[in-house]
């Protein structure tokens, strides 16, 4: 290849060209890179805890309530499990239930957003219906729906999704009517183009960007739920280690073990902290009005 061809092509990127862009981008959304960066290093914790953390059920009643050590990095509780043990593993279930809930109340509330948004007639019923389920607390709700099934993780999951499903559709249902009197998807319609293509092609690419942001909100509460069910008894079965079970049955030895309730409550703090911010930043670098100021 001569030289006027490779200055034609211009220059191949380096690693330092990557990293200058990777330093402007955390520069330009400093909420994003944080709330990414440290939600990724605790599902990556959360995902290689057997290889590292131990056994998270296993009891030594010999040593119950020792302080933190090299032995047993955040101590242990009264029965004399690791409680660094137990909190990473305990991650492992609040980032699933938390992620699946994101997933399952987006798809049905996607669905029944874009239905209602589009048919006068099945607005008017499910609108109502979504307004009743909103005036019943959610953790009120996720109780009953608990109470009367075996409790076990799918079934907090999808006692958790019921209430998040209204919010959902609310959201969609407020972009899809905003979008459908635009000049293009009424070009749409008078050129005879099918309703279903008209969802798919213009108006389910405007419902992205807003669901992706809404998705970190319902992960957060979805986390907070959970941990509000276990400490309450009505969430994930007692040997399951999460952080509101943990939480739970060491209350009564604050005074004596700090360490065995700091130690899952400021992990939760950490998650719902980096869920937000990751959501945040989302919103700031997702929304046009924000970019272009930027």
């Amino acid at each position: 290849m001569t030289a006027a061809a490779v200055a034609a092509v211009g220059p191949a990127p380096t690693t330092r060209g990557i990293g200058a862009q990777l330093r402007r981008f955390v520069r330009r959304n400093p909420t994003l890179a944080a709330g990414g960066l440290t939600l990724a290093l605790v599902a990556l914790l959360a995902i290689a805890a057997p290889l590292f953390a131990g056994d998270a059920t296993s009891m030594t009643p010999a040593r119950r309530l020792l302080p933190p050590s090299a032995a047993h990095w955040l101590g242990t509780d009264q029965l004399g499990r690791d409680v660094f043990a137990r909190t990473v593993h305990g991650a492992r279930v609040s980032l699933l239930v938390g992620f699946a809930v994101a997933v399952l109340s987006i798809a049905v509330g996607l669905v029944v957003g874009l239905l209602a948004g589009t048919m006068r007639r099945v607005d008017a019923v499910v609108m109502r219906l979504m307004d009743g389920l909103m005036a019943i607390p959610a953790i009120l709700l996720a109780i009953a729906l608990v109470a009367l099934t075996r409790a076990s993780v799918a079934t907090v999951v999808v006692a958790i999704a019921i209430p998040e499903i209204p919010r959902v559709v609310r959201l969609v249902r407020a972009v899809v009517l905003g979008v459908r009197e635009a000049p293009f998807v009424e070009a749409a319609v008078a050129a005879g183009t099918p309703t279903a293509r008209i969802l798919v092609r213009h108006i389910l690419p405007s419902t992205v960007a807003p669901l992706i942001v809404q998705a970190t909100y319902v992960m957060a509460s979805a986390i907070l739920i959970e941990a509000a069910l276990s400490f309450l008894g009505a969430g994930t079965p007692p040997d399951v280690p999460t952080w509101g079970n943990m939480i739970a049955q060491s209350r009564l030895f604050l005074s004596r073990a700090p360490w065995t309730v700091f130690a899952p409550g400021v992990a939760l703090a950490v998650v719902v902290l980096a869920v937000n911010l990751l959501g945040d930043g989302l919103r700031d670098h997702l929304d046009p009005r924000l970019a272009r100021r930027m």
